[in-house]
């Protein structure tokens, strides 16, 4: 049974760039002294031990100069505009240092991007997984991504704005990786305008957020989300103790700025937080990214 999606699926655009030779010509040569490597059929007597205890991948054969075809492992391509970020991996290390209360869960995520949260989480034992995105390019692949993995009797993909395509519904648990980067829209190392853009103060998806947490919250069921530190957490506890949730930071860390998105944030916030919770070290900057739990069974609120 393939994972369900309401959003037609959209051919992911890769494209070809020509890069200039100053910076290919390391790796063009690199590719003639691969030409010169002596290769054998005969795999060393580790890599057969360790055979034992990989899981097979799709293969290919791939002639080289000078010798007979190798059967190396095919890769699969992620397109950069959905390719996960330090925000995920944070995320997903959150999740996985409790994944305790994962197993059995019903868990909903809004804005599920290349769907590798939805597959780590199907991967801890979720009962079942229902995504939401409003991009349809993102639906598509999150369906690819939890099919591919065998997670597709369990899944559900929705393509729509934040809590309209599950109203009605509640979770045990509910994550979040809202693009809550204080600037507008653009276009920032090839992925898309909406993909960090939070509006000015960073908070135009936050904000509704959490107005609508506790109408799909089940009872006993808790939220898991990024929050940038320097996005106000104090607003976000005050909407959630407005609807009746407590809020706890669970972990801190620290994330690059690059210099393209720098340029783009909010310069009233960039003066405001510099020092507090941006830090600058000459031409780098770093921004604390916490990671947030919010509802009844969280213990030790804040």
């Amino acid at each position: 049974m393939r994972g369900r999606s309401n959003c037609a699926a959209l051919p992911v655009r890769l494209t070809r760039r020509t890069l200039p030779e100053t910076l290919t010509s390391p790796w063009n040569a690199i590719a003639r002294s691969w030409s010169t490597f002596q290769t054998t059929r005969s795999p060393p007597k580790w890599q057969s031990g360790l055979r034992r205890h990989l899981r097979p991948m799709p293969h290919a054969e791939v002639p080289l100069p000078d010798s007979s075809p190798v059967t190396v492992p095919v890769v699969p391509v992620v397109a950069p505009a959905l390719r996960p970020s330090e925000y995920t991996a944070a995320l997903i290390q959150a999740l996985r240092s409790d994944s305790g209360r994962v197993a059995g869960a019903r868990v909903l995520e809004i804005g599920c991007g290349s769907g590798v949260v939805l597959a780590a989480l199907a991967a801890m034992g979720a009962a079942s997984v229902c995504g939401v995105d409003i991009e349809s390019n993102a639906v598509a692949v999150s369906t690819r991504l939890l099919d591919d993995l065998g997670y597709g009797a369990v899944s559900e993909l929705h393509c729509g704005d934040m809590w309209q395509p599950v109203a009605g519904r509640r979770f045990d648990m509910i994550v979040a990786n809202l693009p809550h980067f204080p600037m507008q829209p653009v276009e920032i190392g090839g992925r898309l305008p909406t993909w960090s853009a939070g509006g000015a103060d960073g908070r135009s998806l936050l904000d509704p957020f959490l107005k609508g947490l506790a109408d799909h919250l089940a009872p006993g069921g808790r939220a898991v989300i990024t929050h940038n530190a320097f996005d106000d957490l104090g607003r976000s506890r005050d909407l959630a103790a407005a609807v009746g949730l407590p809020l706890r930071v669970a972990l801190t860390t620290l994330v690059y700025i690059s210099p393209e998105k720098l340029v783009q944030m909010t310069v009233e916030v960039l003066r405001a937080e510099t020092g507090r919770t941006i830090h600058r070290y000459g031409p780098y900057t770093f921004g604390e990214l916490q990671i947030v739990e919010i509802g009844p069974a969280v213990e030790g609120a804040d």
